[in-house]
């Protein structure tokens, strides 16, 4: 196993007792370790989910999801496109911090520091089973690539289904050629988009990957998975690649929805969770499981349907509104989250490394992090508050953004913006003109934080 440099041992023995008092355990050897999954899907939009408002795509296994736990209604990932919100999620930390500002390409030179802790690293060193199914995108050279962030397992397409394929890859001795495709056309230095590999660990099986089944394929692995390690704690990261584009849904789904094809994709997203929560049912697994649903970052700006809907906030994906940033978040953990809940509270990926950190007794990583425990909102403790007084928006590596409380102070090409998003969530009426003390207040709040980050970035 990597190293990954000194953990912090300070409060963990809090950890512990607070675990305790979760679960009633008397020692430390008593401690049943919480199962974790965290099912990430790609450019779903906030409302994009029954139970988020969706008026044409059906999700009963969500929307149930959320009557069994906790929906947020103000939760945020930490960057509005996918490699930087990757990278935060798995090390909860603003993705600047960790060298990962912007989007990756298929054989970047760069990518998530092997050297950074991610949850993966920081659970497996605490005794937990690791898999990494689905979209990676935060490197795909070799010592980025899951099997070298903390996952004993991979299984996925390593980056967004829109790429080609990184021809340096390692290839299986049994790898499956699809669409008329061979070892001359793969190796061929030509672009070929929609054509992108299923790998294993770090070989290629398949190429190029089958996208109509993918969710399907990945849904098969996370059962087999959780089947596998019942019996001992298991940490699974299922990062699903639709709905982003171009859209795929299989045989059973395809045509279904009368939101289109990107309608049918989400659907059989929503069948994925609810196979995978069926299996911890069946497996009398869901009082040790905390389950975790939400979307990478907004939907797409597209005309034609294919894209999601943020609806009603502003923006898409790209963009610092509230439509590229706030996402729909679920999470259940039965009889530790109160059911039928809901949430207004600030939170956002980048609390998932501590909060579970807390919940597993497992160590923090030594380096500074961004995120912050999140449990008091979770398990719905009475008069529990975000613990985030302000929260910020990047893009690449410009601050465009910071909300604190219910204001929102948004800067781009020098054009200030101030927006209440509890009067108005929609970010309609810019309120800097009449509120020129509350701009100059978040505006230094922006100015501070950004040069700190700034002399803290880790590559």
């Amino acid at each position: 196993m990597k190293t990954k440099g000194l953990y912090l041992a300070a409060g963990i023995g809090a950890m512990t007792a607070t675990y305790c008092s979760l679960v009633g355990c008397t020692s430390k050897e008593e401690i049943k370790h919480p199962n974790v999954i965290i099912f990430f899907t790609d450019d779903q939009g906030y409302q994009d989910v029954g139970c988020f408002g969706s008026p044409l795509i059906k999700t009963p296994n969500l929307d149930q999801m959320a009557r069994d736990g906790m929906r947020f209604t103000d939760f945020y990932v930490a960057s509005s496109v996918s490699s930087p919100s990757r990278a935060a999620l798995l090390t909860g930390c603003y993705p600047q911090r960790v060298g990962v500002p912007d989007v990756l390409w298929p054989n970047s030179e760069t990518g998530l520091s092997n050297k950074e802790t991610t949850i993966a690293d920081m659970l497996k060193a605490n005794g937990y089973a690791t898999e990494c199914i689905g979209k990676w995108h935060v490197g795909d050279r070799p010592g980025y690539l899951p099997t070298s962030q903390g996952f004993d397992t991979y299984l996925g397409i390593p980056y967004s289904n829109d790429m080609s394929i990184n021809q340096n890859f390692k290839r299986s001795k049994d790898l499956v050629y699809n669409e008329g495709m061979n070892l001359d056309s793969l190796l061929e230095k030509k672009w070929r988009r929609g054509k992108v590999p299923l790998m294993k660990q770090d070989e290629v099986i398949e190429y190029p990957a089958d996208l109509d089944n993918i969710t399907r394929t990945y849904t098969k692995e996370a059962i087999r998975f959780i089947k596998e390690k019942k019996d001992s704690p298991f940490f699974l990261y299922l990062a699903q690649t639709m709905p982003h584009v171009p859209l795929h849904a299989s045989a059973a789904f395809s045509g279904k929805s009368p939101r289109g094809l990107y309608g049918d994709a989400v659907e059989e997203l929503d069948w994925s969770m609810g196979e995978i929560l069926r299996t911890l049912k069946e497996l009398g697994l869901e009082e040790n499981t905390l389950v975790i649903f939400t979307s990478d970052n907004g939907p797409w700006k597209l005309k034609d349907g294919k894209g999601g809907c943020a609806l009603p906030l502003r923006g898409f994906k790209g963009q610092t509104y509230e439509g590229g940033f706030r996402v729909p978040m679920i999470a259940k953990w039965v009889g530790k989250i109160p059911a039928g809940t809901t949430n207004h509270e600030v939170a956002s990926s980048i609390d998932f490394l501590p909060t579970i950190a807390r919940l597993t007794g497992a160590q923090l990583p030594a380096a500074k992090i961004d995120g912050l425990d999140i449990w008091p909102l979770l398990a719905g403790e009475k008069g529990a508050k975000t613990p985030h007084e302000s929260f910020f928006y990047y893009y690449k590596d410009e601050l465009q953004a910071v909300r604190s409380g219910d204001w929102k102070l948004r800067i781009v090409d020098g054009q200030e913006e101030l927006y209440n998003l509890k009067e108005e969530v929609s970010e309609s009426t810019n309120k800097a003109s009449e509120n020129p003390e509350i701009v100059k207040r978040l505006k230094q709040k922006m100015t501070r934080f950004d040069k700190q980050l700034q002399t803290e970035i880790r590559k």
